[in-house]
């Protein structure tokens, strides 16, 4: 493991316990030799995360589309800035880029970035862990959602394990050392329910 991708909001929250976890994750990452890449934004946990690596001597990576760049919110103090034409591109470069995936708490648009990654991880696109930085509860309603999915059979626990659940982000990250994805396939057949 070399680089992990952390997708997080633009915006930095009510409480000041999301930056705060925000910075502790970006110094983790560092700290422990790894890349950060991200969004490639200066401002919100985007910004807090990508300046709390770069602090703890980190290599950060960021990757944006052009039309953010234009709106100034690229962050132009990073290690390397990748500027690309869209959305799904972003997506892709910071997927092949990076060996693990964190969510911190965001918006629709963290949300939509966890959940292609991870339907990647449960197709066998690839095989690196994805867990989410539970930070004050941010994420209890969404773990109680995924758990009645898979009770409701419309993935299999072993799926739904593959998304790890963690407030502190050193404990995720050794999680991450150890993961082994599930050799399961992902469709549910009928006499199993």
């Amino acid at each position: 493991m070399q680089a992990i991708c952390v997708f997080c909001g633009s915006n930095a929250g009510a409480r000041a316990d999301y930056a705060r976890v925000a910075c502790g994750l970006g110094a983790a990452i560092a700290e422990a030799g790894l890349r950060l890449v991200y969004g490639g934004a200066r401002v919100g946990l985007m910004g807090a995360v990508a300046n709390a690596a770069l602090t703890a001597g980190g290599e950060v990576i960021g990757v944006i589309p052009h039309a953010l760049v234009q709106k100034e919110v690229a962050h132009k103090g990073l290690t390397k800035l990748h500027e690309v034409g869209s959305m799904h591109e972003r997506k892709a470069l910071m997927g092949d880029l990076s060996d693990g995936f964190v969510a911190l708490p965001g918006g629709a648009g963290t949300l939509e970035e966890l959940f292609e990654v991870w339907t990647w991880g449960q197709l066998g696109y690839h095989q690196k862990p994805v867990g989410l930085l539970n930070v004050a509860g941010f994420y209890d309603g969404l773990a109680a959602f995924l758990d009645h999915q898979a009770a409701e059979h419309f993935m299999r626990p072993e799926h739904r394990a593959m998304l790890m659940v963690e407030a502190d982000p050193g404990t995720l990250l050794h999680r991450f050392k150890t993961y082994q994805p599930p050799q399961v396939e992902k469709w549910i057949a009928g006499r199993e329910r």
